[in-house]
């Protein structure tokens, strides 16, 4: 058994990273769809009430909400594989609650890339709107996503992969890590 969890700020490759998995048959627990979820749940959009409601399910429930409900779509998916990716841890919290319940099984992957990078990526996405169409800025996203605690996060990482040059490269490098070198 193998539970990897990919921590990053927006538009760093955690999705690229998880695509990679699902190509390869392994199972994806996408922590932002249980936020997606209760938007649709309370009637906002996700696409404009993402962010808000990810900090409500913190403030209502702690700091572990998403990752609590998390954990039964990952036990689901163990159930039958024996590797599971989950993708978007955003804090220290959520990585050390995944590290508990996993111990050594656990694998925290950081992915980083420079801003530059990372905001092409984003406008490039059907899904996130840009601060000109009333959206959230990546720096807003970036200051929210950090003061979940997702810098100390990324600190506690077992790999970091920087994700800054070619498409090809970070497959490879993705590739390797399901395939269990970490090196």
């Amino acid at each position: 058994m193998r539970v990897i969890g990919t921590v990053g700020l927006p538009g760093s490759g955690k999705g690229e990273f998880a695509e990679v998995a699902r190509q390869r048959d392994v199972p994806v627990v996408v922590m932002g769809d249980v936020i997606r979820a209760e938007c649709r749940r309370r009637g906002l959009d996700p696409a404009d009430h993402h962010g808000a409601v990810a900090q409500k399910l913190r403030e209502e429930d702690g700091k572990l909400a998403i990752a609590e409900r998390s954990l039964p779509l990952v036990e689901k998916s163990l159930a039958w594989n024996d590797t599971v990716v989950v993708d978007g841890i955003r804090s220290d919290v959520e990585a050390m609650r995944f590290r508990e319940e996993y111990g050594e099984d656990f694998l925290l992957v950081g992915i980083k890339a420079d801003f530059d990078d990372r905001l092409d990526r984003v406008d490039l996405r059907a899904r996130d709107t840009s601060a000109d169409d009333g959206g959230e800025s990546l720096k807003a996203r970036d200051e929210r996503e950090l003061g979940f605690g997702m810098g100390a996060a990324i600190l506690r990482a077992d790999v970091l992969v920087d994700n800054d040059g070619s498409l090809e490269a970070f497959h490879e490098r993705v590739e390797a890590i399901l395939d269990g070198d970490h090196e």
